[in-house]
C-alpha cells in the first residue's frame, strides 16, 4: 500500500508539471463541448490533432489537488494496473482522472468499465486514436461513455492560432443562406487569400507552429507512426500488413481522388480483395484516407468505396508536392463539411 502511494506521488508530480506547462491562449472547438462533470467521456482523433492539449487545458480548470493526467504509453503501465492507479487516486481525494493514449494499453476497455462501475465519484476523460472502434471491443463502452471526435484545424482555427484573427463559427446552413453579407463583412476585416494557400499546405495539424519548415517531414513521420504503431495496437496486424498498408497509401496518394479498381489495386499491393478493403477501412478510420460512398448509412468494409480521397489537403501536399488544384478544393470541402455532416 505504501509503495502505491509513493508511485501516486510520482504520477501526480508528472501530471502537475504537464498541466502547468500547457498554454490556454488558444483553445480548440471541441473544448466547449466537453462536460467535465460527466462520469465518462472519450475523445477520438488523429495523431497530432491536439487531444493531449485539450486534456491538460480541461484539467487546468479544476483544483490542482483533485486532478491527474496519465498517459498509457508510459512504461509504468506495462507492469502496473490502470484500475489500481484510479483506486489509489480516488482514495486520496482525486476527482478528475484524464487518461491519454488508451489504445496503447491492452486491457483498457475492461479496466475503464471497472473504474466506471466501482468508483462512481471519479470523472474520467480518455483519448484514443481515431482508428479505435470503441463499440467493437470485448467491453462495450459506447453505452457508458459520450464519444467525441477531434478533427484537425479548420481555416478559422488556423487564422486564430497563427495570425490571431478571431472569427465566429458559421454553420453550413448560414453560409448557404447568407454567404454574400458574411463575405462582405469579413473582407472588411482581413484578406482570406493572403492565408488560405498556407493553410491548405501547412495549417491542418496544430504542430505546424512548432515544426515550421520541417512540418511536412514531421507529418510523414506521424503517418508512419500511425501505420507502424497505432494500427497494429488496435487491429493486431502483422509486419507484412504494415508493409502493404504503406504500399497502398503510396499508390493512392499519387492518384486521388480515385474511383477504386479493386482488381488492379489488389494486384499492385499484392493482397486479397477482402484484405485490401480492410486496409482501406483502417486507413479511413485512422484519418489518413477518406472513404466516400453512395450509402448514407456509412461505410462497410465489405463493400467497395465509390471514391477515395486523402483525409486532408496537408497530407496531399506532404505526399505529393504537385497536387491538382481541383483535387485540393474537393479534399478541403469534403474534410471541412464532414465534421458536422454526412457526405455521400
Amino acid at each position: 500500500m505504501y509503495s502505491n502511494y509513493l508511485i501516486m506521488d510520482t504520477l501526480l508530480n508528472l501530471s502537475r508539471v504537464k498541466i502547468e506547462q500547457v498554454s490556454t491562449s488558444f483553445k480548440r472547438y471541441l473544448l466547449t463541448r466537453i462536460n467535465t462533470e460527466r462520469q465518462l467521456t472519450g475523445i477520438k482523433g488523429a495523431r497530432g490533432s491536439g487531444k493531449t492539449t485539450i486534456l491538460l487545458q480541461l484539467l487546468k480548470q479544476h483544483d490542482a489537488k483533485k486532478v491527474l493526467y496519465i498517459s498509457l504509453d508510459n512504461i509504468y503501465f506495462s507492469q502496473n494496473s490502470l484500475l489500481d492507479v484510479a483506486q489509489t487516486f480516488a482514495e486520496r481525494g482525486g476527482e478528475y482522472l484524464y487518461i491519454d493514449e488508451v489504445h496503447k494499453y491492452p486491457n483498457w476497455s475492461q479496466e475503464i468499465k471497472n473504474i466506471y462501475d466501482s468508483i462512481g465519484n471519479l470523472k474520467v476523460v480518455f483519448t484514443s486514436s481515431s482508428a479505435l472502434e470503441i463499440n467493437k471491443g470485448s467491453y462495450d463502452l459506447s453505452r457508458r461513455a459520450l464519444i467525441l471526435e477531434l478533427n484537425g484545424l479548420s481555416f478559422r482555427e488556423y487564422l486564430e492560432l497563427k495570425h490571431q484573427i478571431k472569427l465566429p463559427q458559421i454553420s453550413l446552413k448560414n453560409i448557404l443562406s447568407d454567404h454574400e453579407s458574411k463575405s462582405r463583412a469579413y473582407l472588411k476585416e482581413f484578406k482570406p487569400f493572403m492565408y488560405f494557400e498556407d493553410y491548405l499546405k501547412n495549417g491542418y495539424y496544430p504542430f505546424f507552429i512548432k515544426e515550421q519548415e520541417f512540418y511536412h517531414q514531421q507529418l510523414k513521420e506521424t503517418i508512419n507512426l500511425v501505420i507502424e504503431t497505432d494500427l497494429p495496437a488496435i487491429y493486431n496486424i502483422d509486419y507484412r500488413s504494415i508493409i502493404k498498408l504503406k504500399k497502398l497509401l503510396f499508390i493512392i496518394g499519387g492518384i486521388v481522388p480515385y474511383k477504386p479498381n479493386l482488381s488492379k489495386l489488389t494486384e499492385q499491393v499484392g493482397t486479397t480483395r477482402d484484405s485490401l478493403l480492410k486496409f482501406l477501412h483502417q486507413l479511413h478510420n485512422a484519418h489518413i484516407l477518406r472513404w466516400l460512398t453512395s450509402d448514407s448509412h456509412g461505410i462497410n468494409f465489405l463493400n467497395k468505396p465509390d471514391k477515395l480521397y486523402l483525409d486532408n489537403t496537408n497530407i496531399a501536399y506532404a505526399l505529393n508536392s504537385n497536387v491538382n488544384i481541383g483535387t485540393v478544393r474537393e479534399t478541403f470541402f469534403l474534410n471541412q463539411v464532414s465534421e458536422s455532416h454526412t457526405i455521400t
